[in-house]
């Protein structure tokens, strides 16, 4: 006859048996899931979306910059243009720095903020800065917005923002994607590894 603290230390062994096998297979399986996740991440390519809000020289340069860096380095990349940033796409499009109401500006020479209102500093300032980067070998708005569209970075026009300021998609240059709302960039945005906006 069997005696009852053989039968329990029996019971013991299995419970502490199935628990280790059951501990075992839950790691492996959760060893497996991550090694699986890991391997999807890595042949997804990391994803940046923008959104380009501004129309003017200096606004232009971010968005355009950090675009084709991403896309040289592999990323997917999209930039959703709205408000004064579909200024970007225009065909003909003259984007200045605005001096007024931007401090930071570095000026060849010290100025007070009052004079940057005076007529003709709006244009003194667009060129100093495409010179300043020509010079430093920066490429313009012209050669990035081609490289971006030869790059296949998705440049996205806002329909709401189109609409609202009378903007037609014959007045974009060529290679952007279909005009789309904010609601279709948000879907497509959901993913991004890194979300900016300019």
């Amino acid at each position: 006859m069997v005696q009852a603290s053989e039968t329990m230390t029996g019971a013991g062994d299995l419970d502490a048996l199935i628990r280790d096998r059951v501990d075992a297979l839950v790691t492996t399986r959760v060893d497996e899931l991550m090694a699986l996740e890991a391997a999807r991440k890595a042949a997804k390519p990391k994803k940046l979306s923008i959104i380009a809000t501004k129309g003017t020289l200096d606004w232009a340069y971010p968005p355009l910059i950090l675009a084709t860096t991403a896309k040289t380095l592999g990323w997917e990349v999209g930039i959703f243009f709205t408000f004064y940033g579909l200024k970007i796409l225009q065909k003909k499009r003259n984007l200045e720095v605005g001096t007024t109401g931007n401090p930071a500006m570095p000026m060849p020479i010290t100025m007070p903020q009052l004079m940057t209102a005076l007529p003709g500093m709006t244009p003194m300032a667009t060129w100093m800065m495409k010179r300043q980067f020509k010079d430093h070998g920066v490429a313009s708005i012209d050669e990035l917005l081609d490289l971006a569209v030869e790059m296949g970075v998705k440049l996205i026009p806002c329909g709401m923002t189109m609409d609202v300021f009378g903007f037609s998609k014959d007045g974009f240059i060529d290679g952007i994607e279909p005009v789309c709302g904010a609601t279709h960039f948000l879907d497509w945005a959901s993913d991004s590894d890194v979300s900016l906006f300019v």
